[in-house]
């Protein structure tokens, strides 16, 4: 008996570590960031690096400074800069993208007390906070293969709406094609458009244990069910805006979404109405970023209304 060790739980240990998962993150985010290169030309990787880069150097330094523990090997830095520039058009200033990873880190993330303790995903919030603070920059989209890039300035692009925007103008015949779509030729945030590469970074994650198909499926199924149940077209709102960046690599975020299953499909169900609702009924044709932002702020609720609890366990007041 004196060799009895007697501890707390959890009892279970799992060899997947935070810097393990945030790399499989990344690994499933080079697909998307391939094709934005494509689509867009060599801006999106310049946007790409100075958002990963201005992160880092942002968690780097506040730790520094408040003398914390430093957590920049750990990825999530790297996330949260690939997860913003992805969020943003490819025409963005680079010192506006600067400041969104800086709100990011240090105002949403570093705050709140680090990695685990922020209420709300760091990148949605940034790209609310500058879709407010430079709506002209922030919607100023170019149409595919238009644009001739070079490494710090667009020229003699082409401006074009978003298929969203065409979509809440009633401008129908001057959508692309489904198939278009799909494949990611088309305006937008130059990680959003990518669907097929967003699809298969969201398969790897699955297969690799990382998320669950919960709040992803149910995501998209309720944006589709919903928005065909109101007279809208189904497969345009499926493919027309950041609906599976937002579903697949925002709303499973371990920290600001729910820890059941069956917390994960209520906040599914939650962001796919609020999604078509901001979409189809406010002055701002896209609400990804929105409905994700609220539905983090629900998230509290939801985990003590969906937990489950250990047999004979008193229930909560």
């Amino acid at each position: 008996m004196s060799n009895l060790t007697v501890s707390v739980s959890p009892h279970i240990h799992h060899k997947a570590t935070t810097s393990r998962i945030m790399l499989d993150v990344l690994i499933a985010l080079i697909p998307a960031f391939i094709t934005a290169i494509i689509v867009f030309g060599a801006r999106a990787a310049v946007v790409t690096s100075v958002c990963v880069i201005s992160c880092i150097l942002c968690e780097w330094l506040y730790e520094k400074i408040t003398k914390r523990p430093n957590t920049i090997t750990d990825y999530s830095a790297c996330i949260t800069g690939v997860l913003l520039a992805f969020n943003l058009p490819v025409t963005i200033p680079l010192w506006q993208a600067v400041f969104g990873s800086a709100i990011a880190i240090i105002l949403v993330k570093q705050l709140f007390g680090g990695l685990g303790k922020n209420f709300a995903n760091p990148a949605i919030t940034a790209r609310i906070v500058m879709f407010l603070a430079f709506s002209v920059t922030m919607t100023n989209w170019y149409s595919p293969y238009e644009t001739t890039s070079i490494w710090l300035y667009p020229i003699d692009g082409v401006a074009g709406a978003t298929p969203l925007a065409l979509i809440k103008r009633d401008e129908l015949e001057a959508l692309p094609s489904l198939w278009n779509m799909f494949l990611g030729v088309r305006g937008g945030s130059l990680g959003e458009t990518g669907n097929l590469a967003l699809l298969i970074g969201g398969i790897y994650l699955m297969l690799r244990k990382v998320i669950t198909w919960h709040t992803p499926l149910t995501y998209i199924l309720v944006v589709v069910a919903f928005s065909a149940l109101i007279g809208q077209d189904p497969l345009y709102h499926m493919f027309a805006g950041g609906l599976f960046l937002g579903a697949i690599f925002m709303a499973t975020d371990y920290v600001t979404t729910p820890q059941t299953n069956l917390g994960r499909f209520v906040f599914g169900l939650g962001a796919g109405l609020l999604t078509v609702i901001f979409r189809v009924y406010s002055s701002y044709p896209e609400g990804v970023s929105f409905a994700i932002l609220l539905m983090n702020i629900l998230t509290p609720y939801i985990n003590k209304f969906t937990r489950t609890r250990p047999l004979g366990a008193v229930k909560d007041d």
